[in-house]
């Protein structure tokens, strides 16, 4: 029951919010400033719930800078990774400058979408299923669900729904298993998309954005590019995915933070402390 409560009280957060912020497309300042807004008050929102619900203190979801900014460098740096490597294999072609208000824009909707889907996917049912069943089944069930959910999009395919899957669902769920707060993976899906749109005005999941920093395209086969999908669904995001996945996964095993199956008789989010 508290899976439902937590679940429908964030995404009645989401739907207003989202709804608000495609109402002003195009006006980036108000893009911005209501993206912000949404994403603040799912933070509350989540945080009342959970306290109702379940009768202790969101530790999780406290809030902390470091952890954030960690989070969206790791994010940023991983992504231009993966334009550098397709970018040398002939992949990507810059024109030049992009946009400064399309930045602005991009960050506004990218920073609504990042702290719901970390609150929905992390914060939600991978921590509340982690709890019964254990992390190993919690990052794979999520992480699955977490890719499905990417076949709504357009230009979406079964092998872009696999990498969603994998550089999102799996580097996300490790990175909050490893350091038990939602703000290093919202951090870290912020830089991602916000490196991807915001700065080398690539496709989202499928989506395209308002121009970014630079103006530049992908060309060349879809296992380099991504193609229509965008550079998520290409061979090197995948590389990427598995590699940091891996390297939080080590993290949260050496830090005593992988929970076995039924044996979470604490709430899982006490572990940062």
């Amino acid at each position: 029951m508290r899976l439902v409560k937590q679940l429908a009280a964030v995404m009645a957060v989401a739907l207003v919010g989202g709804q608000a912020v495609a109402a002003v497309d195009g006006n980036a300042a108000l893009t911005l400033v209501l993206g912000i807004v949404t994403a603040v008050l799912i933070v509350i929102v989540y945080r009342w719930v959970v306290r109702r619900t379940e009768r202790r203190e969101p530790v999780e979801a406290e809030f902390r800078g470091p952890a954030l900014a960690r989070g969206v460098l790791i994010g940023v740096a991983v992504f231009s990774t993966v334009m550098l490597n397709i970018a040398v294999n002939d992949g990507y072609h810059l024109h030049g400058w992009g946009s400064a208000t399309g930045l602005v824009e991009v960050f506004g909707f990218t920073v609504a979408a990042v702290t719901t889907e970390e609150l929905i996917f992390r914060g939600v049912l991978f921590r509340v299923v982690e709890e019964r069943f254990g992390t190993w089944l919690a990052l794979t069930l999520t992480a699955v669900l977490f890719g499905l959910m990417h076949l709504v999009n357009p230009n979406a395919t079964l092998w872009s729904a696999l990498t969603i899957a994998v550089a999102g669902g799996g580097m996300l769920t490790s990175a909050y298993a490893a350091t038990r707060t939602l703000w290093v993976p919202i951090g870290l899906h912020f830089g991602w998309n916000f490196a991807e749109a915001g700065i080398f005005g690539t496709a989202v999941s499928g989506k395209s954005a308002p121009e970014g920093l630079l103006d530049g395209v992908t060309s060349g086969s879809t296992w380099l590019t991504g193609g229509e999908f965008g550079p998520e669904a290409s061979l090197s995001a995948l590389g990427a995915g598995v590699v940091v996945t891996a390297v939080f996964l080590l993290l949260a095993r050496r830090r005593g933070r992988l929970v076995p199956r039924r044996s979470a008789a604490v709430p899982v989010a006490t572990l940062t402390r």
